[in-house]
């Protein structure tokens, strides 16, 4: 049987590895971004010079022939789906007998004037980093359009650099559409700490041309205002980038809809990673969900059908980290932005304002749901353990510091959030449980 995976990112390459790991099926994977699957979360730092491209490879380059894994570095320009064939940049025709669409997100852009000029990028492929490099010598000034996790990473590589940036993002505070209000606020505070000019509330209007096709500056749409740069960073999320399965009998809505089993509607055509829409998503899970680790596990799980052990993708608990700069966030579970009807929320900050805990609870029980951490490490096996065994929000409390999982001599914040707590309802709650490998152990084996 030949197996056919358009994508070498994290869905398409683990796909390809379970697969064979359980079958001697003929596996092909292509790509036009790159020869070799790499880590995209590190291009970052290659940029910083913290590591080579050669570092971000998991696995050396003699791996592929050895496990029998065809790589072919094309461009599919069609999918003839009655035919089960792919046309190539190079005017060859693929066929297969089962297609797995692996070919992830793109970058959004709004049909801003300009958008399109040189020296204007976003931040997802690897010719997106080539395009920073090719520009930053010698670059004066570089404005960043847009928030979330892109645009802080695309500041803090030019930051690296003592390049100049200036961020425009039209919310009231950073990312304030997915943290809360103080979280979010304590990241554009440090965002500014770290001499970065973060404009809030304000959109792009247009990006100048400076008469022979590159970027000279942006002008924001509320006020005129002109900003000079040599470089525009357009990071206003990402889409499914499902422009393959358009114009073919494939069902799609924003992403390639898929059902429990990553099937599309068409028989031996699969989609999974970022370019997929679960059609009916388990409780607590969005539909689409542009993260790396659900890339991994739709790659495993796909391969289980394809290979005869037909698996339904299961998430689990939602969950997620990044940094801000040198603010690591965590979040486990459920953590909504704004105040929420039946739910509460127990919050602390520290004074220094880099450092937050916040544990999201129902109203009618109790009941924790979820976990923001900003600056400080739980472990994610215990959050995980509580939000399912529907723990009591006094009971996580007393065994608060089970979760910690900063270095053994820092200092811990769970007699804080536990003060704060008691002084709220009036109750009594004690620390029971002390911080130790084997009480954590302990925990996590009942």
């Amino acid at each position: 049987m030949k197996i056919v995976i358009i994508g070498n990112g994290i869905s398409g390459i683990t796909a390809a590895r379970w697969i064979r790991k359980m079958s001697h099926f003929d596996i092909h994977v292509i790509s036009e971004e790159s020869d070799h699957f790499f880590s995209r979360t590190a291009l970052m730092y290659i940029y910083m010079g913290h590591m080579r491209y050669e570092d971000t490879k998991p696995y050396e380059d003699w791996f592929w022939k050895k496990n029998r894994i065809q790589l072919h570095r094309s461009r599919v320009v069609a999918l003839n789906v009655d035919n089960k064939s792919l046309d190539l940049d190079d005017h060859t025709v693929m066929h297969f007998d089962k297609l797995i669409i692996a070919t992830g997100s793109k970058s959004n852009k709004f049909g801003w004037p300009g958008q399109h000029l040189k020296a204007v990028s976003g931040l997802y492929s690897l010719q997106d980093l080539e395009t920073m490099e090719n520009y930053s010598e010698g670059l004066h000034r570089a404005v960043i359009v847009g928030g979330g996790l892109v645009g802080i990473e695309m500041a803090e590589m030019f930051h690296s650099r003592n390049i100049p940036v200036t961020m425009l993002v039209r919310e009231k505070e950073y990312w304030d559409n997915v943290l809360p209000k103080e979280e979010a606020s304590m990241v554009s505070r440090h965002i500014r700490e770290n001499h970065i000019d973060l404009r809030l509330n304000v959109n792009l209007r247009e990006i100048v041309d400076d008469g022979n096709g590159r970027a000279s500056g942006v002008i924001i749409k509320e006020t005129g205002e002109k900003i000079d740069c040599g470089f525009v960073g357009l990071t206003p999320g990402v889409s499914p980038n499902i422009d393959l399965a358009k114009n073919t009998p494939i069902e799609t809505h924003k992403g390639i809809l898929v059902d429990p089993y990553l099937r599309t509607n068409i028989d031996d055509i699969y989609a999974i990673g970022d370019c997929a829409q679960i059609a009916e998503p388990s409780d607590g899970r969005a539909p689409i969900e542009a993260v790396w680790y659900t890339g991994r596990m739709m790659g495993e799980t796909v391969a289980h059908t394809i290979c005869g052990s037909s698996k339904k993708y299961q998430p689990g608990i939602w969950f997620n980290s990044a940094k801000f700069i040198d603010i690591e966030y965590q979040i486990y579970g459920k953590v909504p932005n704004q105040s929420t009807d039946g739910y509460e929320s127990l919050y602390w900050e520290h004074p220094d304002g880099k450092k937050s805990i916040r544990i999201v609870f129902r109203a009618k029980d109790e009941i924790v749901v979820g976990f923001n951490l900003m600056g400080i490490r739980y472990r994610h096996e215990v959050c995980e353990k509580w939000i399912k065994k529907k723990t009591p929000v006094q009971q996580v409390l007393s065994q608060l510091s089970l979760a910690n999982f900063d270095p053994e001599f820092s200092r811990q914040y769970e007699s804080d959030v536990i003060r704060i707590y008691n002084q709220k309802t009036g109750q009594n709650v004690q620390i029971r449980e002390k911080r130790s490998l084997n009480r954590v152990l302990q925990f996590l084996s009942r």
